[in-house]
């Protein structure tokens, strides 16, 4: 099952219209609890300037987390601590966490592996969960597949939204010199200056005002407009 496991991974780390941080953590959860044999569901919480976003296959599975970080132990928060990789075996009988091997016992878990990956100056805490014990023995691969292709996933995600970042201000920036333009047209027209000296008007205004220059500029050409609309 490990190759449809890197197959999934994988197609996450394709950036496609409308893909974010929560689809590909979605994602991850999905091709986990569909891919890993023995896993009955996955989380995956992504830890970013102290903010964190939570996907899970399962709504249970939310309300496990939820209640790990009440009480404030768990296997995930042991991973988040740590940085190293969390195995339990079987929850039941681990000592680790008594109060929640209480809580994941009642949804059902009996084994976990949680992994953390780090990306980038954040952490993705990636859970899986059986409902067997011990399903999670033979973890090395599987540990060294979900880091590898989580981080490709996530940096591709990054740059994507810095791209569209960077283009959506260059077309605001654009749109703003438009408008400037016009405006220092409507001051020339009106009283015959330079073009450099009707972008001096138009700067002392704004600072006068303290708006910027591009906002005096729309309310300007708005104006000259509904002027002579009339």
């Amino acid at each position: 099952m490990i190759p449809i496991l890197a197959r999934d991974l994988a197609a996450l780390g394709r950036v496609t219209e409308g893909a974010s941080c929560e689809s590909v953590l979605r994602g991850v959860t999905e091709a986990i609890a569909r891919g890993v044999p023995g896993c009955a569901g996955g989380t995956a919480e992504l830890w970013q300037d102290e903010r964190v976003l939570l996907a899970a296959s399962h709504s249970e599975l939310i309300a496990v987390i939820d209640r790990e970080r009440d009480l404030r132990e768990g296997p995930s928060r042991d991973a988040l601590a740590t940085g190293r990789p969390v195995v339990a075996a079987d929850i039941m009988r681990d000592p680790r966490w008594p109060r929640y091997a209480a809580a994941a016992v009642r949804h059902g878990i009996r084994s976990a592996l949680v992994l953390p990956v780090q990306a980038d100056g954040a952490v993705v805490i990636v859970g899986l969960y059986g409902v067997r014990p011990g399903v999670f023995a033979d973890h090395v691969i599987l540990t060294d597949l979900l880091r590898e292709q989580v981080t490709v996933a996530l940096a591709n995600i990054w740059e994507f939204d810095d791209v569209l970042t960077g283009a959506a201000q260059l077309q605001e920036a654009m749109a703003g010199r438009a408008l400037i333009d016009q405006a220092k047209g409507i001051i020339m027209q009106a009283s015959g200056c330079s073009a450099e000296a009707a972008f001096d008007e138009l700067r002392r205004v704004s600072q006068h005002h303290q708006v910027k220059v591009a906002d005096l500029a729309k309310l300007l050409v708005t104006e000259h407009q509904q002027k002579n609309a009339k």
